[in-house]
C-alpha cells in the first residue's frame, strides 16, 4: 500500500480556511437567532408601552374621548424612546452592554473563526514565501479576513453587534465562494509583482475594502429603518386626522421588529459616513501607491488599463458620495444608495474586472 502524501502547509491553509467558514456559518445564525429574539422583546416592550399610554389617556382625558392626537403623541414618544434607548446602548462601554445571550454567542463564534482565517492566511504566507496577497484566491482570503478584523476592532467602541449577521454572512459567502472557484496552487511571482509595493498598495487596498464593507452593512440597515420611521410617521399623521386611530403602535407594519432596537437612520448614516471617510482615505493612498508602482513596473504613472479606470471609477464614486453629503445636503436614502452603490463597484472590481478583462493587471491566477 502506497504511503499517503505528506501535509503540506498550503493543504493545512486550506483546511484552516474550511473550518473558518463553517464557524462563521455558526456565527451567522446565532447572531441570526440574537435579532429574532431583539424583535420579540422589542414587541413586548412597545405593547407595554402602548398599555401605558392608553392608561395614561383615559385617566386624564375627559369620559369618552381621548383628546385629539393622542394617538399620534403615543407614537411619537415610542419612537423616542426607541432612538434614545439604541443610541445609549450603541455607545455604551463594553462592561455596559445589554447581556445579549445570542449576540454574545455571535461574536464569540466570530473571534474563534477569525483565529482559523488568521492561521489559514499566514499558512498560506509561509507555504508561498511571501506576503498571501498576490492573486484572487490570496487578495480574498486577506480581504474577508480584515472585515472581520476591522468589526471586532469596532466593537471596542460601539456595539455593532446588530451588525453581526450581514458581516459573517458576507464573510461566509466570499470566503466559501473564494474556497471553491478561485482557489489557486501556489506559483512564483511575476517580475512587475516583486516589489515592496505589493506588500504597501494590495495591504492598504484590502483594508479600505473592508472600511466600505462596514459602511455598505450600515447603509443597508439605514434604508431599512429610513423606511420603519417614514411608515410610523405616516401613521402618526393619520392618528392624529382621526384615519387610523391607533394603529402606529398597534397594526402598523413597519418591517423587521428587530429594527425598533437599532440606532436611527441618521445615527446609522453617520457611522457609515464615518466609515467610507476612513475607507476614502485609504483608497486615495491605494490609487497614488498603484501609481507609483505602475511607473516603477512599466515605466509610466498611468495607462488607462481597466484595473486602473476601475480603482478612480471607486475613488469617485465614494469622492461623490462624500463631497454630496457634506456640502450638497444629500442625507438619507440618496446617501445610503451611493454608498451601497461605492461598494457595488469595489466587487465588480474584484470579480468581473479580474475574472473577464485583459490588461496588465492579469494577476487573478486563474487560467
Amino acid at each position: 500500500m502506497p504511503d499517503a502524501s505528506p501535509l503540506t502547509l498550503d493543504s493545512v491553509s486550506v483546511l484552516l480556511v474550511w473550518t473558518a467558514i463553517a464557524i462563521y456559518a455558526l456565527a451567522f445564525i446565532a447572531y441570526a437567532v440574537d435579532l429574532a429574539r431583539r424583535g420579540a422583546v422589542a414587541v413586548d416592550a412597545r405593547d407595554a408601552a402602548a398599555k401605558t399610554a392608553r392608561e395614561r389617556e383615559l385617566v386624564a382625558a375627559v369620559p369618552g374621548y381621548a383628546g385629539p392626537g393622542a394617538g399620534r403623541t403615543g407614537i411619537v414618544e415610542q419612537m423616542r424612546a426607541e432612538e434614545a434607548s439604541s443610541e445609549e446602548a450603541l455607545n455604551a462601554p463594553v462592561g455596559r452592554r445589554p447581556r445579549l445571550v445570542w449576540a454574545r454567542i455571535g461574536t464569540s463564534l466570530t473571534v474563534l473563526a477569525f483565529l482559523f482565517h488568521l492561521g489559514g492566511d499566514v499558512t498560506r504566507g509561509i507555504a508561498a514565501g511571501r506576503v498571501p496577497w498576490s492573486n484572487m484566491y490570496e487578495f480574498a482570503l486577506t480581504g474577508t479576513l480584515l472585515i472581520v478584523a476591522v468589526y471586532l476592532g469596532v466593537l471596542f467602541r460601539y456595539d455593532l453587534r446588530f451588525l453581526g449577521t450581514f458581516i459573517a454572512g458576507l464573510v461566509v459567502v466570499l470566503l466559501g465562494g473564494t474556497a471553491i472557484w478561485f482557489y489557486t496552487d501556489i506559483v512564483p511571482l511575476m517580475d512587475p509583482l516583486k516589489s515592496v509595493w505589493l506588500v504597501i498598495h494590495v495591504f492598504v487596498a484590502s483594508l479600505a475594502t473592508a472600511l466600505f464593507a462596514l459602511a455598505f452593512g450600515l447603509s443597508v440597515l439605514q434604508l431599512m429603518q429610513a423606511r420603519r420611521e417614514r411608515r410610523l410617521t405616516a401613521a402618526a399623521r393619520a392618528d392624529t386626522a382621526g384615519e387610523s386611530a391607533g394603529q402606529g403602535t398597534g397594526t402598523t407594519k413597519t418591517g423587521p421588529r428587530f429594527l425598533r432596537t437599532l440606532p436611527s437612520a441618521d445615527v446609522l448614516e453617520s457611522l457609515a459616513y464615518r466609515f467610507a471617510i476612513l475607507g476614502f482615505i485609504f483608497w486615495t493612498f491605494t490609487l497614488i501607491a498603484g501609481s507609483i508602482w505602475a511607473n516603477d513596473a512599466w515605466g509610466r504613472y498611468w495607462g488607462f488599463d481597466t484595473k486602473e479606470v476601475w480603482t478612480f471609477v471607486i475613488w469617485v464614486l465614494y469622492a461623490g458620495y462624500i463631497h454630496a453629503r457634506a456640502t450638497r445636503g444629500w442625507r438619507g436614502s440618496r446617501s445610503a444608495w451611493l454608498s451601497i452603490i461605492g461598494f457595488g463597484a469595489v466587487l465588480f472590481n474584484f470579480t468581473i474586472v479580474n475574472m473577464f478583462f485583459k490588461g496588465l493587471h492579469a494577476y487573478s491566477g486563474l487560467s
